[in-house]
Protein backbone atom coordinates (compact mmCIF):
# COMPACT_ATOMS: atom_id res chain seq x y z
CA UNK A 1 0.00 0.00 0.00
CA UNK A 2 1.21 3.11 -1.04
CA UNK A 3 -0.04 6.44 1.46
CA UNK A 4 0.67 9.69 0.98
CA UNK A 5 0.08 13.04 3.05
CA UNK A 6 -0.72 16.14 2.08
CA UNK A 7 -0.85 18.45 5.05
CA UNK A 8 -3.10 21.98 4.56
CA UNK A 9 -0.91 24.96 4.63
CA UNK A 10 -2.46 25.99 7.73
CA UNK A 11 -1.25 23.01 9.62
CA UNK A 12 0.53 22.73 12.93
CA UNK A 13 4.58 22.29 12.63
CA UNK A 14 5.73 18.85 14.71
CA UNK A 15 6.38 15.25 14.74
CA UNK A 16 3.11 13.27 13.77
CA UNK A 17 2.66 9.13 14.43
CA UNK A 18 0.61 7.51 11.56
CA UNK A 19 -1.38 4.76 12.74
CA UNK A 20 -3.65 2.49 10.32
CA UNK A 21 -6.95 1.22 11.59
CA UNK A 22 -7.58 -2.16 10.46
CA UNK A 23 -11.10 -3.83 10.89
CA UNK A 24 -11.33 -7.72 9.48
CA UNK A 25 -14.14 -10.08 10.39
CA UNK A 26 -15.30 -8.14 13.30
CA UNK A 27 -11.98 -7.62 14.93
CA UNK A 28 -10.34 -3.89 14.78
CA UNK A 29 -7.02 -2.88 15.65
CA UNK A 30 -4.17 -0.42 14.96
CA UNK A 31 -0.89 -0.55 13.47
CA UNK A 32 1.57 2.01 13.67
CA UNK A 33 2.44 2.72 9.88
CA UNK A 34 5.84 5.01 11.36
CA UNK A 35 5.85 9.39 12.25
CA UNK A 36 6.52 12.18 10.05
CA UNK A 37 7.35 16.10 10.23
CA UNK A 38 5.41 18.81 9.16
CA UNK A 39 7.78 21.63 8.98
CA UNK A 40 6.72 25.34 7.39
CA UNK A 41 7.30 25.29 3.77
CA UNK A 42 8.54 28.46 1.69
CA UNK A 43 8.62 26.50 -1.50
CA UNK A 44 4.21 26.54 -1.32
CA UNK A 45 2.72 29.84 -1.93
CA UNK A 46 -0.11 29.52 0.12
CA UNK A 47 2.25 29.30 3.47
CA UNK A 48 2.92 32.50 5.06
CA UNK A 49 6.89 31.92 4.94
CA UNK A 50 6.41 31.41 1.01
CA UNK A 51 9.79 33.32 -0.40
CA UNK A 52 9.21 33.22 -4.60
CA UNK A 53 13.23 33.26 -5.43
CA UNK A 54 14.92 29.88 -5.70
CA UNK A 55 18.28 31.58 -4.95
CA UNK A 56 17.01 32.93 -1.69
CA UNK A 57 15.29 29.74 -0.80
CA UNK A 58 18.78 27.74 -1.41
CA UNK A 59 20.69 30.95 0.75
CA UNK A 60 18.16 31.55 3.37
CA UNK A 61 16.71 27.52 4.26
CA UNK A 62 19.20 25.26 2.89
CA UNK A 63 22.43 26.93 3.28
CA UNK A 64 24.33 25.37 6.28
CA UNK A 65 26.82 27.80 5.75
CA UNK A 66 27.14 31.41 7.08
CA UNK A 67 29.30 34.43 7.83
CA UNK A 68 29.83 36.21 10.94
CA UNK A 69 30.39 39.98 10.58
CA UNK A 70 32.51 42.10 13.55
CA UNK A 71 35.00 44.56 14.09
CA UNK A 72 34.00 48.00 13.87
CA UNK A 73 32.61 50.31 10.94
CA UNK A 74 36.01 50.97 9.24
CA UNK A 75 37.56 47.55 9.65
CA UNK A 76 34.90 44.72 8.96
CA UNK A 77 36.44 41.55 9.72
CA UNK A 78 34.55 37.97 9.36
CA UNK A 79 34.37 34.45 10.18
CA UNK A 80 32.94 31.23 9.30
CA UNK A 81 29.90 29.60 11.08
CA UNK A 82 28.43 26.22 10.82
CA UNK A 83 24.58 26.66 11.01
CA UNK A 84 24.31 22.60 10.64
CA UNK A 85 20.22 22.67 10.42
CA UNK A 86 20.18 19.14 8.33
CA UNK A 87 22.72 17.22 10.67
CA UNK A 88 21.42 14.16 12.55
CA UNK A 89 19.36 15.06 15.56
CA UNK A 90 18.99 18.60 15.09
CA UNK A 91 15.45 18.89 14.40
CA UNK A 92 14.30 16.53 17.27
CA UNK A 93 16.53 19.63 19.15
CA UNK A 94 14.61 22.12 17.88
CA UNK A 95 10.89 20.62 18.48
CA UNK A 96 12.03 20.49 22.06
CA UNK A 97 12.46 24.31 22.10
CA UNK A 98 9.22 24.76 21.06
CA UNK A 99 7.94 22.40 23.93
CA UNK A 100 10.23 24.24 26.61
CA UNK A 101 8.71 27.25 25.32
CA UNK A 102 5.41 26.67 24.45
CA UNK A 103 4.12 28.49 28.25
CA UNK A 104 6.23 32.04 26.67
CA UNK A 105 2.65 32.98 25.21
CA UNK A 106 0.24 30.27 26.18
CA UNK A 107 -0.50 29.19 29.79
CA UNK A 108 -1.37 25.64 28.01
CA UNK A 109 0.23 24.17 25.60
CA UNK A 110 -2.48 20.95 25.02
CA UNK A 111 -3.35 21.63 21.80
CA UNK A 112 -0.55 23.11 19.90
CA UNK A 113 -2.67 25.50 17.81
CA UNK A 114 -0.40 28.27 17.84
CA UNK A 115 1.98 25.81 16.31
CA UNK A 116 0.83 26.74 12.53
CA UNK A 117 2.08 30.89 13.29
CA UNK A 118 5.49 31.88 12.53
CA UNK A 119 5.46 34.77 14.61
CA UNK A 120 4.63 33.01 17.66
CA UNK A 121 7.02 30.27 16.78
CA UNK A 122 9.75 32.76 16.21
CA UNK A 123 8.73 34.42 19.60
CA UNK A 124 9.06 31.28 20.92
CA UNK A 125 12.17 30.49 19.66
CA UNK A 126 13.48 34.18 20.72
CA UNK A 127 12.59 33.99 24.23
CA UNK A 128 14.23 30.48 24.64
CA UNK A 129 17.80 31.41 23.12
CA UNK A 130 19.19 33.47 25.65
CA UNK A 131 16.08 34.84 28.78
CA UNK A 132 16.80 34.46 32.60
CA UNK A 133 14.49 30.84 32.40
CA UNK A 134 16.33 27.97 33.55
CA UNK A 135 16.16 26.10 30.41
CA UNK A 136 17.40 28.97 27.92
CA UNK A 137 19.58 27.41 25.14
CA UNK A 138 22.97 30.00 25.78
CA UNK A 139 24.07 32.07 28.52
CA UNK A 140 26.06 35.29 28.36
CA UNK A 141 28.83 35.87 31.14
CA UNK A 142 28.38 38.53 33.33
CA UNK A 143 30.83 41.14 33.68
CA UNK A 144 32.84 39.74 30.93
CA UNK A 145 34.23 36.40 33.09
CA UNK A 146 33.63 33.24 31.81
CA UNK A 147 36.10 31.13 33.48
CA UNK A 148 33.47 28.37 34.23
CA UNK A 149 32.39 27.53 30.42
CA UNK A 150 33.42 28.19 26.67
CA UNK A 151 35.21 31.55 25.58
CA UNK A 152 31.76 32.94 23.73
CA UNK A 153 34.12 33.84 20.61
CA UNK A 154 35.66 29.74 20.34
CA UNK A 155 32.10 28.27 19.31
CA UNK A 156 32.40 27.38 15.32
CA UNK A 157 28.84 26.16 14.62
CA UNK A 158 25.31 26.05 16.06
CA UNK A 159 25.46 21.84 15.94
CA UNK A 160 27.55 21.77 19.15
CA UNK A 161 25.99 24.52 21.29
CA UNK A 162 22.16 22.83 20.48
CA UNK A 163 23.59 19.04 20.89
CA UNK A 164 25.02 20.52 24.81
CA UNK A 165 22.35 22.04 25.75
CA UNK A 166 19.83 18.69 24.71
CA UNK A 167 22.15 16.48 26.54
CA UNK A 168 22.78 18.58 29.38
CA UNK A 169 19.09 18.27 30.45
CA UNK A 170 18.36 21.23 28.62
CA UNK A 171 20.51 23.98 30.97
CA UNK A 172 21.75 26.63 29.42
CA UNK A 173 25.12 26.12 27.63
CA UNK A 174 28.09 28.58 29.23
CA UNK A 175 28.91 31.10 27.26
CA UNK A 176 27.74 33.13 24.09
CA UNK A 177 27.09 36.70 22.53
CA UNK A 178 25.05 38.29 20.42
CA UNK A 179 27.13 36.34 17.10
CA UNK A 180 26.07 32.89 18.53
CA UNK A 181 22.90 33.68 19.67
CA UNK A 182 21.92 34.81 16.36
CA UNK A 183 23.22 32.09 14.88
CA UNK A 184 21.73 29.56 16.42
CA UNK A 185 18.33 30.94 16.13
CA UNK A 186 19.30 31.27 12.59
CA UNK A 187 19.78 27.36 12.45
CA UNK A 188 16.50 26.85 14.56
CA UNK A 189 14.52 28.77 12.09
CA UNK A 190 16.01 27.16 9.28
CA UNK A 191 15.90 23.90 10.42
CA UNK A 192 11.80 24.70 10.87
CA UNK A 193 11.51 26.00 7.64
CA UNK A 194 11.51 29.63 7.99
CA UNK A 195 14.18 31.61 5.48
CA UNK A 196 16.70 33.11 8.20
CA UNK A 197 19.61 35.06 8.14
CA UNK A 198 22.12 36.92 10.87
CA UNK A 199 22.07 40.84 10.61
CA UNK A 200 25.14 43.03 12.12
CA UNK A 201 24.85 46.27 13.03
CA UNK A 202 27.71 48.31 13.18
CA UNK A 203 27.67 51.68 15.94
CA UNK A 204 25.10 49.78 18.26
CA UNK A 205 23.59 52.15 20.81
CA UNK A 206 22.20 50.53 24.61
CA UNK A 207 20.67 53.03 26.55
CA UNK A 208 18.40 52.45 29.25
CA UNK A 209 17.21 56.51 30.26
CA UNK A 210 17.37 57.99 26.45
CA UNK A 211 15.45 55.92 24.03
CA UNK A 212 16.85 58.13 21.03
CA UNK A 213 20.41 59.13 22.74
CA UNK A 214 23.76 57.42 23.53
CA UNK A 215 26.07 59.45 26.01
CA UNK A 216 29.49 58.53 25.91
CA UNK A 217 32.03 60.08 29.12
CA UNK A 218 35.28 61.34 28.78
CA UNK A 219 38.09 62.05 31.15
CA UNK A 220 40.33 65.42 30.29
CA UNK A 221 43.46 62.32 29.75
CA UNK A 222 40.98 60.93 26.96
CA UNK A 223 39.56 57.88 29.08
CA UNK A 224 36.39 56.39 28.45
CA UNK A 225 34.49 56.34 31.72
CA UNK A 226 31.86 53.48 32.55
CA UNK A 227 28.52 54.71 32.72
CA UNK A 228 24.77 53.74 31.92
CA UNK A 229 25.00 53.87 28.00
CA UNK A 230 26.88 51.52 25.99
CA UNK A 231 28.19 52.07 22.17
CA UNK A 232 28.67 48.27 20.79
CA UNK A 233 31.39 48.24 18.66
CA UNK A 234 28.64 45.95 16.87
CA UNK A 235 25.48 43.93 17.45
CA UNK A 236 23.75 40.31 15.83
CA UNK A 237 20.37 39.63 15.28
CA UNK A 238 18.16 37.73 13.32
CA UNK A 239 15.77 38.45 10.55
CA UNK A 240 13.25 35.89 9.27
CA UNK A 241 11.06 35.83 6.50
CA UNK A 242 6.83 35.59 6.98
CA UNK A 243 3.85 37.10 6.11
CA UNK A 244 2.26 38.91 8.86
CA UNK A 245 -0.99 37.81 9.43
CA UNK A 246 -1.46 39.88 12.42
CA UNK A 247 -0.91 43.08 10.25
CA UNK A 248 -2.84 41.73 7.89
CA UNK A 249 -0.03 41.57 5.13
CA UNK A 250 -0.70 38.96 2.15
CA UNK A 251 3.06 38.51 1.06
CA UNK A 252 6.08 37.41 2.88
CA UNK A 253 9.17 40.14 4.29
CA UNK A 254 11.73 40.25 6.30
CA UNK A 255 10.95 40.30 10.20
CA UNK A 256 13.94 41.51 12.76
CA UNK A 257 14.21 39.24 16.06
CA UNK A 258 17.03 39.78 18.47
CA UNK A 259 17.64 37.02 20.94
CA UNK A 260 20.14 39.03 23.10
CA UNK A 261 18.40 40.04 26.11
CA UNK A 262 18.92 44.19 26.37
CA UNK A 263 18.92 46.43 28.83
CA UNK A 264 16.52 48.91 29.05
CA UNK A 265 14.25 51.31 30.68
CA UNK A 266 11.76 48.31 32.14
CA UNK A 267 14.48 45.56 32.45
CA UNK A 268 16.45 43.31 29.75
CA UNK A 269 14.52 42.01 26.97
CA UNK A 270 14.56 39.81 23.91
CA UNK A 271 12.76 41.95 20.72
CA UNK A 272 10.85 41.25 17.69
CA UNK A 273 9.57 40.05 15.72
CA UNK A 274 9.58 43.66 14.06
CA UNK A 275 8.73 44.22 10.67
CA UNK A 276 11.99 45.82 9.20
CA UNK A 277 9.99 48.15 6.61
CA UNK A 278 7.99 49.31 9.77
CA UNK A 279 11.45 50.54 11.57
CA UNK A 280 12.33 52.62 8.11
CA UNK A 281 9.02 54.47 7.99
CA UNK A 282 8.94 55.20 12.02
CA UNK A 283 5.27 53.19 12.40
CA UNK A 284 6.12 52.38 15.63
CA UNK A 285 3.13 51.45 16.79
CA UNK A 286 1.95 48.33 14.33
CA UNK A 287 4.80 46.13 16.02
CA UNK A 288 6.37 43.90 18.78
CA UNK A 289 9.22 46.39 20.17
CA UNK A 290 9.47 48.82 17.27
CA UNK A 291 10.49 51.46 19.43
CA UNK A 292 13.50 49.57 20.66
CA UNK A 293 14.40 48.98 17.13
CA UNK A 294 13.88 51.87 16.27
CA UNK A 295 16.32 53.88 18.41
CA UNK A 296 18.98 50.85 17.71
CA UNK A 297 19.56 52.38 14.22
CA UNK A 298 19.00 55.88 14.63
CA UNK A 299 20.14 56.77 18.10
CA UNK A 300 22.05 60.26 18.45
CA UNK A 301 25.72 60.40 19.99
CA UNK A 302 26.84 62.88 22.34
CA UNK A 303 30.15 62.98 23.41
CA UNK A 304 30.84 64.55 26.91
CA UNK A 305 34.13 65.82 28.93
CA UNK A 306 33.98 65.31 32.62
CA UNK A 307 35.85 67.61 34.52
CA UNK A 308 37.21 67.22 38.07
CA UNK A 309 34.89 69.77 39.59
CA UNK A 310 32.36 67.87 37.93
CA UNK A 311 31.41 69.81 35.19
CA UNK A 312 30.31 68.09 31.95
CA UNK A 313 31.68 69.86 28.85
CA UNK A 314 30.26 68.46 25.27
CA UNK A 315 33.31 68.02 22.90
CA UNK A 316 33.65 69.23 19.44
CA UNK A 317 33.92 66.01 17.47
CA UNK A 318 32.43 64.44 14.51
CA UNK A 319 30.85 61.24 15.28
CA UNK A 320 29.46 58.53 13.45
CA UNK A 321 25.74 58.66 13.32
CA UNK A 322 24.61 55.03 14.83
CA UNK A 323 22.92 52.43 12.61
CA UNK A 324 24.19 53.50 9.83
CA UNK A 325 25.72 50.77 8.33
CA UNK A 326 23.76 46.92 8.79
CA UNK A 327 25.42 44.20 6.36
CA UNK A 328 24.36 40.59 6.18
CA UNK A 329 25.76 37.74 3.56
CA UNK A 330 25.36 37.69 0.16
CA UNK A 331 22.90 35.41 -1.66
CA UNK A 332 25.04 32.69 -3.19
CA UNK A 333 28.28 34.84 -2.27
CA UNK A 334 31.40 35.15 0.44
CA UNK A 335 30.65 38.48 0.14
CA UNK A 336 28.59 40.94 2.47
CA UNK A 337 25.45 42.49 1.86
CA UNK A 338 24.67 46.38 2.64
CA UNK A 339 21.01 46.21 3.38
CA UNK A 340 21.37 49.95 5.81
CA UNK A 341 18.71 51.27 3.57
CA UNK A 342 15.66 48.51 4.41
CA UNK A 343 16.12 50.14 7.99
CA UNK A 344 16.31 53.55 7.21
CA UNK A 345 16.26 56.36 4.28
CA UNK A 346 19.64 57.95 3.05
CA UNK A 347 20.20 59.92 6.22
CA UNK A 348 19.41 63.69 5.88
CA UNK A 349 16.75 62.70 3.26
CA UNK A 350 13.32 64.33 3.41
CA UNK A 351 11.86 61.19 3.94
CA UNK A 352 14.46 60.01 6.66
CA UNK A 353 13.36 62.72 8.76
CA UNK A 354 9.82 62.29 8.25
CA UNK A 355 10.26 58.73 9.86
CA UNK A 356 12.17 60.57 12.37
CA UNK A 357 9.74 62.81 13.43
CA UNK A 358 6.98 60.36 13.32
CA UNK A 359 8.83 57.70 15.81
CA UNK A 360 10.15 60.88 18.00
CA UNK A 361 6.22 61.87 18.71
CA UNK A 362 5.55 57.86 20.00
CA UNK A 363 8.82 57.66 21.78
CA UNK A 364 8.51 60.82 23.69
CA UNK A 365 4.16 61.48 24.28
CA UNK A 366 5.09 64.70 25.38
CA UNK A 367 5.95 65.66 21.72
CA UNK A 368 2.92 64.48 20.24
CA UNK A 369 1.43 67.46 18.81
CA UNK A 370 5.03 69.38 18.53
CA UNK A 371 5.80 70.74 15.26
CA UNK A 372 8.84 69.18 12.91
CA UNK A 373 10.86 72.40 13.44
CA UNK A 374 10.01 72.22 17.16
CA UNK A 375 11.89 68.12 17.33
CA UNK A 376 14.55 69.52 15.39
CA UNK A 377 15.53 72.55 17.47
CA UNK A 378 15.18 69.98 20.52
CA UNK A 379 17.50 67.32 18.48
CA UNK A 380 20.41 69.93 17.36
CA UNK A 381 20.47 71.15 21.19
CA UNK A 382 21.76 68.15 22.29
CA UNK A 383 24.05 67.22 19.38
CA UNK A 384 27.70 67.80 19.74
CA UNK A 385 29.19 71.14 17.68
CA UNK A 386 31.19 69.96 14.78
CA UNK A 387 34.74 70.02 14.98
CA UNK A 388 35.08 72.57 11.96
CA UNK A 389 32.64 74.96 14.10
CA UNK A 390 35.66 75.38 16.24
CA UNK A 391 38.65 76.10 12.97
CA UNK A 392 40.42 73.19 12.93
CA UNK A 393 39.89 69.59 11.46
CA UNK A 394 41.46 66.67 12.71
CA UNK A 395 40.96 62.70 12.25
CA UNK A 396 42.64 59.67 13.29
CA UNK A 397 44.03 57.39 9.97
CA UNK A 398 45.38 53.85 10.28
CA UNK A 399 48.88 53.78 8.50
CA UNK A 400 48.89 49.95 8.39
CA UNK A 401 46.62 47.05 9.71
CA UNK A 402 48.29 45.67 12.20
CA UNK A 403 47.75 41.90 13.79
CA UNK A 404 48.68 40.06 16.54
CA UNK A 405 52.31 41.32 17.76
CA UNK A 406 52.48 44.44 15.48
CA UNK A 407 53.40 47.92 16.42
CA UNK A 408 50.21 50.07 15.93
CA UNK A 409 50.49 52.89 13.52
CA UNK A 410 48.51 55.81 13.15
CA UNK A 411 48.85 59.53 11.18
CA UNK A 412 47.22 62.23 13.40
CA UNK A 413 45.53 64.52 10.80
CA UNK A 414 45.05 68.20 11.55
CA UNK A 415 43.95 71.15 9.50
CA UNK A 416 43.79 75.25 10.83
CA UNK A 417 40.57 75.66 8.96
CA UNK A 418 41.00 80.14 9.93
CA UNK A 419 43.92 82.71 9.00
CA UNK A 420 45.37 82.75 12.14
CA UNK A 421 47.83 80.93 14.10
CA UNK A 422 46.22 77.85 16.82
CA UNK A 423 48.22 76.51 19.73
CA UNK A 424 46.65 73.73 21.23
CA UNK A 425 47.60 71.09 24.40
CA UNK A 426 46.15 67.57 23.55
CA UNK A 427 45.97 64.47 25.67
CA UNK A 428 46.27 61.28 23.78
CA UNK A 429 45.37 58.23 25.16
CA UNK A 430 44.84 53.91 24.31
CA UNK A 431 42.33 52.09 25.79
CA UNK A 432 40.99 48.66 25.20
CA UNK A 433 37.12 47.84 24.52
CA UNK A 434 34.91 45.20 24.54
CA UNK A 435 32.60 44.52 21.63
CA UNK A 436 29.82 45.52 24.29
CA UNK A 437 31.34 49.01 24.21
CA UNK A 438 32.81 48.27 28.07
CA UNK A 439 36.02 50.06 28.68
CA UNK A 440 38.90 48.49 29.86
CA UNK A 441 42.41 49.15 31.06
CA UNK A 442 43.80 52.87 29.67
CA UNK A 443 47.08 51.37 28.85
CA UNK A 444 48.89 54.27 27.04
CA UNK A 445 48.95 57.98 27.76
CA UNK A 446 50.73 61.33 25.74
CA UNK A 447 50.50 64.48 25.84
CA UNK A 448 51.17 66.99 22.85
CA UNK A 449 51.80 70.72 22.04
CA UNK A 450 50.34 71.34 18.89
CA UNK A 451 50.93 74.48 16.67
CA UNK A 452 48.84 75.36 14.15
CA UNK A 453 49.88 78.33 11.16
CA UNK A 454 46.73 80.02 9.02
CA UNK A 455 45.76 77.55 6.85
CA UNK A 456 48.45 75.10 7.82
CA UNK A 457 47.58 71.20 7.25
CA UNK A 458 50.22 69.14 9.90
CA UNK A 459 50.56 65.41 9.68
CA UNK A 460 51.70 63.63 13.21
CA UNK A 461 52.76 60.25 13.33
CA UNK A 462 51.60 58.06 15.94
CA UNK A 463 52.75 54.36 17.32
CA UNK A 464 51.29 51.90 19.90
CA UNK A 465 53.98 49.16 20.43
CA UNK A 466 53.05 45.70 20.72
CA UNK A 467 54.70 45.33 24.11
CA UNK A 468 52.45 48.26 25.37
CA UNK A 469 48.89 47.24 24.20
CA UNK A 470 49.66 43.24 24.49
CA UNK A 471 49.39 42.64 28.26
CA UNK A 472 45.95 44.27 27.95
CA UNK A 473 44.57 42.92 24.69
CA UNK A 474 43.13 39.58 25.69
CA UNK A 475 40.05 38.47 24.41
CA UNK A 476 38.96 42.03 23.24
CA UNK A 477 40.57 42.75 20.22
CA UNK A 478 39.15 46.02 19.85
CA UNK A 479 41.43 49.53 21.11
CA UNK A 480 39.97 53.04 21.22
CA UNK A 481 42.44 55.88 20.71
CA UNK A 482 41.88 59.25 21.77
CA UNK A 483 42.99 62.53 21.64
CA UNK A 484 41.52 66.09 23.62
CA UNK A 485 42.51 69.40 23.80
CA UNK A 486 43.15 70.67 27.38
CA UNK A 487 39.73 72.76 28.24
CA UNK A 488 42.19 75.19 29.90
CA UNK A 489 43.31 76.05 25.80
CA UNK A 490 39.36 77.05 25.18
CA UNK A 491 37.20 74.98 23.14
CA UNK A 492 37.39 71.44 24.08
CA UNK A 493 38.79 69.44 20.87
CA UNK A 494 38.24 65.57 20.24
CA UNK A 495 39.21 63.10 17.77
CA UNK A 496 38.87 59.08 17.92
CA UNK A 497 39.38 56.10 16.36
CA UNK A 498 38.54 52.46 16.90
CA UNK A 499 41.33 50.09 15.63
CA UNK A 500 40.63 45.93 15.03
CA UNK A 501 43.86 43.96 15.94
CA UNK A 502 43.76 41.07 14.06
CA UNK A 503 44.66 37.76 15.30
CA UNK A 504 47.03 35.29 13.17
CA UNK A 505 45.70 33.20 10.68
CA UNK A 506 44.85 29.30 10.72
CA UNK A 507 46.05 27.65 7.89
CA UNK A 508 43.99 25.06 6.58
CA UNK A 509 45.25 22.53 3.37
CA UNK A 510 43.35 19.41 2.20
CA UNK A 511 45.98 16.85 1.40
CA UNK A 512 42.94 14.67 -0.68
CA UNK A 513 39.88 15.15 -2.52
CA UNK A 514 37.08 14.26 0.18
CA UNK A 515 34.92 11.30 -1.18
CA UNK A 516 31.62 9.65 0.62
CA UNK A 517 33.12 6.95 3.35
CA UNK A 518 36.65 7.25 2.04
CA UNK A 519 39.30 8.09 4.54
CA UNK A 520 40.75 11.82 3.75
CA UNK A 521 43.43 13.65 5.12
CA UNK A 522 43.55 17.61 6.16
CA UNK A 523 46.67 19.72 7.40
CA UNK A 524 45.97 22.59 9.98
CA UNK A 525 49.15 25.05 10.42
CA UNK A 526 49.67 27.84 12.74
CA UNK A 527 52.38 30.23 13.13
CA UNK A 528 53.38 32.62 16.57
CA UNK A 529 54.33 35.86 15.75
CA UNK A 530 55.20 37.20 19.32
CA UNK A 531 58.51 37.71 20.41
CA UNK A 532 57.47 35.11 23.60
CA UNK A 533 55.96 32.20 24.18
CA UNK A 534 52.26 31.28 23.37
CA UNK A 535 50.98 29.19 26.28
CA UNK A 536 48.26 26.44 26.83
CA UNK A 537 47.42 26.58 22.75
CA UNK A 538 44.27 24.48 22.32
CA UNK A 539 43.13 23.73 18.03
CA UNK A 540 39.34 23.41 17.82
CA UNK A 541 38.34 21.63 14.40
CA UNK A 542 34.35 21.33 13.52
CA UNK A 543 34.13 18.95 10.56
CA UNK A 544 30.64 20.04 8.68
CA UNK A 545 29.75 16.70 6.87
CA UNK A 546 33.60 15.78 7.47
CA UNK A 547 33.21 14.44 11.11
CA UNK A 548 30.32 14.68 13.75
CA UNK A 549 31.97 15.97 17.02
CA UNK A 550 34.04 18.96 17.18
CA UNK A 551 37.97 17.65 17.93
CA UNK A 552 39.93 19.77 20.65
CA UNK A 553 43.97 19.24 19.87
CA UNK A 554 45.84 20.10 23.08
CA UNK A 555 49.00 22.04 21.08
CA UNK A 556 50.73 23.18 24.80
CA UNK A 557 53.45 25.75 24.35
CA UNK A 558 54.30 27.44 21.23
CA UNK A 559 58.10 28.95 21.39
CA UNK A 560 58.33 32.96 19.28
CA UNK A 561 58.33 31.79 15.53
CA UNK A 562 57.77 28.27 16.07
CA UNK A 563 54.68 26.83 13.68
CA UNK A 564 52.91 24.22 14.98
CA UNK A 565 51.32 21.33 11.86
CA UNK A 566 48.34 18.76 12.68
CA UNK A 567 47.51 16.28 10.25
CA UNK A 568 43.67 15.31 10.88
CA UNK A 569 41.69 12.19 9.44
CA UNK A 570 38.26 11.89 8.89
CA UNK A 571 35.58 9.64 6.37
CA UNK A 572 33.17 12.18 5.12
CA UNK A 573 29.94 10.66 6.07
CA UNK A 574 27.12 12.75 3.72
CA UNK A 575 27.12 14.12 0.64
CA UNK A 576 27.41 18.20 -0.06
CA UNK A 577 29.50 20.76 0.72
CA UNK A 578 31.80 19.99 3.00
CA UNK A 579 33.37 22.96 4.94
CA UNK A 580 36.78 22.72 7.61
CA UNK A 581 36.55 25.47 10.67
CA UNK A 582 39.74 25.88 12.62
CA UNK A 583 39.98 27.80 15.84
CA UNK A 584 42.68 28.73 17.67
CA UNK A 585 42.89 29.85 21.16
CA UNK A 586 45.75 30.16 23.59
CA UNK A 587 46.32 32.33 27.00
CA UNK A 588 46.83 35.37 25.17
CA UNK A 589 43.44 35.30 23.02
Amino acid sequence: ISVSVFPPSNACIGRYILNMQITSCGHTYQRCLGDFYVLFNPWCADDPVYMDNQAHREEYVLNEHGILYEGVHKHITSRPWHFGQFEDGILDICLKILDMGASYHHGSDRDHCWRNDPVHVSMVVNHMLSSHTTNSIMKIPENNDYLKGTKPFCWNGSVPILQQWYNGRCRPVRYGYCGSLASVMCTVMRCLGIPSRVVTNFCFPCSIENPLGINEIFDCTGKNLCGKDKLWRYHCWNESWMARRDLNQCCGDWQCLDPTPLETGRGSACSGPTWVRSIREGELDLDYDGHHMFSRVNSNYVGWLSQNNGKKTKFFCDTWPCGQHLITKSVGSEQFEDITGAYKYELGSVKNKEAYYRAYRRIHPGYCNASNCHIERELSSLKNPFLSDSGINMRLKMANCPMYGEDVQLHWLLENLRNENKTLKFNLCAQIITYSGCPMDQFWKDSVNVTLGPREVKKIPVCISYSQYGPYLCDHNIMKVVAVSDPECGEVLMVSRDIVINRPPVIVKLLSQPRLKVPCTAEISFCNPLQEDMKNCVMTLEGCGLFKEPMTIDLGTLASNQQARTIVEFTPYRLGSHRLLANFGCHKF
